[in-house]
């Protein structure tokens, strides 16, 4: 307990009433000839026990101010003060006298009430609270498998069909999954689990040869696919993006022998084999078709992530949101280049010095060019105020300004969560530095 605190506090409150009651003391003792002496005496016992009375009721105030939410002993002191408080008016205020000894009993009683019963041992209640059971997949229904592998995917329950959603799988920042809609920056996941076994019938899925790698392992084959069905194909395409490039998504230069793509079992995503599960388990729901069982889909990706890395991916047992893991695309501590490209910004945009998608769906970012024009756009809905305040701006507003011929809502608006405030100033800093028609600084 903070007496000096309580004591500032009482006082706070205590000191106009105090100066108003010194006014009438000094007005009684001043002027004495003008009072029967034993009016005197009572008009004085009255005003210093209503002044006493008062500076008792504005501790007990100051006291349950403070400490009434901290521990019923203190709300128990506050109320037998203002039990005092009334038997002290009450005794010097004849007409009074009635009505403050009523309050104060009740007070009284109230306060023995709360005293006794924070004294009393508090026992529980005859049951004991159900402990949480630590669920997996293996512990969900059907149901709950497609609507967790929404929310891995998407963020949330129905928001497959909003655009900009994204959830710690990032799988929106490159893929589409609605019908007819063609993808730039990687193929449409629409009615993958049917186009799965046309790939696997392509020429192009076992040309490649493998890369330095055990075969057993089965990572990173540039352009060497070993899925024997779909639901191998699905667990190969995530896990070993290389193994097979659908023609045209390449990294520009690999004649499509190589991805763009991460793999999602590793740092920045981290799925675990549950998160894998919830994930096919939706894919193959969104196509109207039966998903395979949860121990089929996690042997179908133990077949593609080496023995090595199982302790990566392995279930978490755990539902404390306090030991999940921060899902972060960068931590700012990379080199710059692959701060760039764990973001996926490459996907997107040509960035010169760091790369160019195959087919870009935004804006060039010669930053240093353009930014002070479009600070100048009267459809410019920011605040920044210079080229590096409007490239954090964009990183974390994307729709603060649109550029002409690009629509809005293409680029996600979750990179706030996903780096961290480094990642994005060394960002920022690369960005302002690029001129059209300049070479772009170097990369330390």
């Amino acid at each position: 307990m903070n007496l000096s605190e309580l004591g500032r506090s009482a006082f706070s409150l205590w000191w106009p009433g105090a100066a108003l009651f010194a006014i009438l003391l000094l007005y009684f003792l001043a002027r004495p000839q003008k009072l029967p002496e034993g009016s005197r005496r009572q008009s004085v016992a009255q005003t210093s026990a209503a002044f006493l009375a008062y500076s008792i009721l504005c501790l007990a105030i100051a006291l349950s101010k403070h400490y009434f939410l901290a521990t019923s002993h203190f709300v128990a002191l506050a109320l037998a003060m203002l039990a005092a408080s009334s038997f002290l008016v009450g005794l010097y205020f004849e007409k009074a006298k009635p009505l403050m000894k009523v309050t104060g009993l009740m007070l009284l009683v109230t306060a023995a009430s709360a005293s006794y019963g924070n004294w009393f041992p508090q026992n529980e209640g005859g049951f004991s609270p159900t402990k949480e059971v630590k669920r997996t997949v293996y512990d969900m229904t059907s149901q709950q498998l497609i609507d967790e592998g929404e929310k891995i995917i998407f963020g949330g329950i129905g928001q497959n069909n909003t655009q900009g959603a994204i959830g710690r799988g990032q799988c929106p920042l490159c893929h589409l999954f609605q019908k007819d809609m063609l993808s730039n920056r990687a193929p449409n996941l629409y009615g993958i689990t049917g186009t799965a076994s046309e790939r696997l019938k392509d020429p192009r899925y076992h040309l490649g040869k493998p890369q330095g790698r055990d075969t057993v392992q089965k990572e990173a084959y540039l352009g060497s696919g070993t899925a024997t069905n779909e639901l191998e194909y699905i667990a190969e395409s995530l896990i070993c993006p290389s193994c097979y490039v659908v023609a045209g998504y390449g990294t520009r230069g690999t004649n499509d022998l190589e991805s763009p793509g991460i793999k999602l079992h590793k740092p920045p995503v981290s799925l675990t084999f549950d998160d894998f599960i919830a994930v096919t388990t939706w894919l193959y729901a969104k196509d109207g078709q039966r998903a395979p069982s949860q121990d089929e889909i996690e042997l179908a990706f133990k077949n593609f992530i080496p023995p090595i890395d199982w302790n990566m991916v392995s279930r978490q047992g755990s539902n404390d949101p306090a030991s999940a893991p921060i899902y972060l695309l960068a931590t700012g501590l990379e080199p710059l280049d692959d701060i760039f490209t764990r973001a996926q910004c490459v996907a997107c945009h040509v960035i010169p010095g760091i790369g160019a998608p195959a087919r870009p769906i935004g804006p060039k970012l010669t930053m240093k060019s353009v930014a002070p024009l479009r600070l100048k756009d009267p459809t410019y809905k920011g605040g920044a105020r210079n080229t590096r305040e409007y490239v954090i701006e964009s990183i974390l507003y994307p729709s603060a300004y649109i550029a002409k011929g690009f629509p809005d809502n293409t680029m996600p608006k979750v990179f706030g969560t996903k780096l961290t405030g480094l990642a994005i100033d060394r960002m920022a800093d690369y960005l302002s530095q690029l001129e059209e028609g300049n070479a772009p600084p170097k990369i330390d």
